[in-house]
């Protein structure tokens, strides 16, 4: 297997387990996950460095302070704040309920959800720091227990109703993450081809001391008209060194 490959399924592996161990795993454990990738103690330094980064603690849980921004941080003390007014529930009425939820009564249903919403909040923690915001992981978990509720009536045991719902919030947010970086991929890629065509654009500008025309510029750099064009287009016409 190609070590680059090798190298980035260990790290997912990493990840996974310390999702499973509450965003925590200890140096041992990552240190025998890429053993047989030999890294010398700098390259394992960097891994550290990468998992701290994305919210997971060596050793022990990092202080949501410690991944979460200001404005994170604000909201989740506010969030939390707001779910301390629900009603406790003691395990026997949470038996009860999710039994009730599981027959299809919607009172019962409803009230499953406030129950499981303060467990989102912990799952939404471990999947922070990947680029999307908190309060938007929290938003697609509560959106996945609503709707995980309705479908608690295949379970045999109320018991399975816990793992259900946590494997959908899961996931829900792995899937939001995984389309927030495919939208950021495509609008960084589309940005890239902005900045290519300005600064060849400038480049050329400076040289000749006037605008450029689009087919100078493609004399100059083998760009197509379609490329260019399209940059220019995507830069709503603001390539200012290029002649419209």
């Amino acid at each position: 297997m190609n070590r680059e490959i090798e190298f980035g399924k260990t790290l997912e592996l990493v990840r996974g387990i310390a999702r499973e161990q509450g965003n925590c795993i200890s140096k041992e454990q990552v240190e025998k996950a890429f053993a047989a990738l030999e890294l010398n103690a700098d390259k394992l330094e960097l891994v550290f460095d990468y998992l701290k980064k994305h919210g997971i603690g060596i050793g022990e849980p990092l202080n949501p302070e410690e991944y979460l921004s200001e404005e994170e941080v604000d909201y989740l003390e506010e969030y939390l704040n707001q779910l301390k007014e629900l009603p406790e529930v003691s395990e026997g009425e949470k038996e009860a309920i999710t039994l009730s939820a599981m027959a299809g009564d919607l009172n019962a249903q409803r009230s499953l959800i406030n129950v499981f919403i303060p467990q989102v909040v912990e799952i939404a923690k471990l999947y922070a720091g990947q680029g999307v915001f908190l309060e938007d992981l929290i938003g697609e978990g509560n959106v996945a227990v609503t709707m995980g509720v309705t479908m608690l009536g295949a379970l045999e045991h109320a018991g399975e109703a816990q793992g259900m719902l946590a494997k959908m919030v899961m996931d829900a947010m792995e899937e939001y993450i995984a389309e927030n970086a495919e939208e950021v991929k495509k609008y960084r890629k589309i940005a890239d081809k902005v900045n290519k065509v300005a600064d060849k654009a400038n480049e050329l500008s400076k040289d000749l001391h006037r605008k450029v025309t689009v087919e100078e510029l493609m004399e100059e750099t083998g760009m197509s008209d379609k490329y260019i064009r399209e940059a220019m287009r995507i830069s709503g016409d603001k390539i200012d060194s290029i002649q419209r």
